[in-house]
């Protein structure tokens, strides 16, 4: 099994504060990578992660609401490494 992270990235928006606004996806979902994940807002602007992995999000490390920062961890996916 591998461990992604679900990382804040640089969004390009300077020091303006984040918030993690949403999970769209629910610990213990299954999600594809690309999928949209969570929802994070600065300004009024809202921009959606996607995921880095295809897996299962396992845990959320950050409450809706609450401020984020680039390069912050939001939440764990697990995958299963493909057999070759």
């Amino acid at each position: 099994m591998t461990r992604h992270e679900l990382v804040v990235p640089e969004l390009g928006l300077g020091d303006r504060p984040l918030n993690l606004s949403l999970w769209l996806v629910k610990a213990g979902s299954e999600v594809n990578e690309g999928d949209r994940v969570v929802e994070v807002v600065s300004d009024g602007v809202s921009i959606d992660l996607p995921a880095p992995a295809s897996g299962r999000l396992v845990r959320t490390l950050v409450l809706e609401d609450a401020p984020i920062k680039v390069g912050q961890s939001l939440g764990l996916i697990d995958s299963m490494a493909e057999e070759t």
